[in-house]
């Protein structure tokens, strides 16, 4: 075990539900880590946070179910770092292309002579320095996550996901719908089938796959086609949603 539950069960092919966070605040993190589901992503990429709201999300999320997954805005090995720093143990990188952004994304989340990942001896993931096993031990409670999310980068699907050290390759429907031609549909039919096919080839690699839909019916679908850990929702949706109707309701 890597003590980092969402990393085991990703390797034992166990499904996962998560939610999508992007309303940047720790309250409404600690709301939705209690509610069961099995992941959530911090969002940095799309989302407006910063490091200091990462952190305090983190903390907020600590007694909930649910693993926080941060998401950097970029492939940064300094980005990186500071994340690893202040205690995310799963990241997800967008926009990886090919094995070699896979390869430097790797070495980011390890020490030397692995990787290129700085050392600090106080950093809150090593809980301030009191954990004197953290540097031994990092690169094993480490999940590591990459977005493919273009045509270009599907091609080479199997070189990316099978970089050692890469845990799991969620596919980013969004993105690429827009680059084949399908921006804002991510139903179109060529986009479908390639998200099902990548499913089915990372299947054959035994690397764990993963998507994200606010539809009910398109996020069973990808459960249906293998996919390992679905996002089925993001907390801003829901509360607009919500508000919306219930607005709606007396406005009427």
């Amino acid at each position: 075990m890597s003590q980092n539950p969402f990393k085991d069960a990703l390797h034992a092919g166990q499904r996962q539900i998560g939610l999508w966070s992007n309303l940047a605040g720790n309250v409404s993190a600690e709301i939705i880590a209690h509610s069961g589901f099995d992941w959530i992503v911090l969002d940095m990429e799309h989302g407006p946070n910063d490091l200091g709201e990462i952190v305090s999300q983190l903390q907020a999320m600590a007694t909930g179910t649910a693993m926080p997954v941060v998401r950097p805005p970029w492939n940064d090995f300094v980005v990186v770092k500071r994340l690893l720093d202040a205690g995310a143990r799963t990241l997800l990188i967008p926009y990886v292309q090919n094995a070699q952004e896979a390869e430097a994304a790797v070495a980011a989340t390890r020490y030397p002579p692995r990787g290129i990942r700085g050392v600090a001896g106080g950093a809150r993931a090593s809980n301030f320095g009191r954990k004197k096993g953290y540097l031994a031990d990092a690169e094993e409670t480490i999940c590591l996550l990459l977005q493919v999310e273009t045509a270009e980068a599907l091609e080479q699907l199997e070189e990316i996901a099978s970089v050692d050290g890469v845990d799991g390759i969620f596919i980013g429907p969004a993105d690429l719908a827009a680059s084949m031609g399908h921006l804002g549909d991510m139903n179109a039919a060529p986009v479908q089938a390639a998200i099902r096919e990548a499913a089915q080839r990372l299947a054959k690699i035994g690397k764990a796959s993963g998507i994200l839909s606010a539809v009910e019916e398109d996020a069973r679908r990808y459960i249906e086609w293998g996919y390992v850990f679905v996002a089925v929702g993001s907390d801003g949706g829901l509360l607009a949603r919500h508000a919306d109707a219930l607005a709606a309701k007396f406005k009427a």
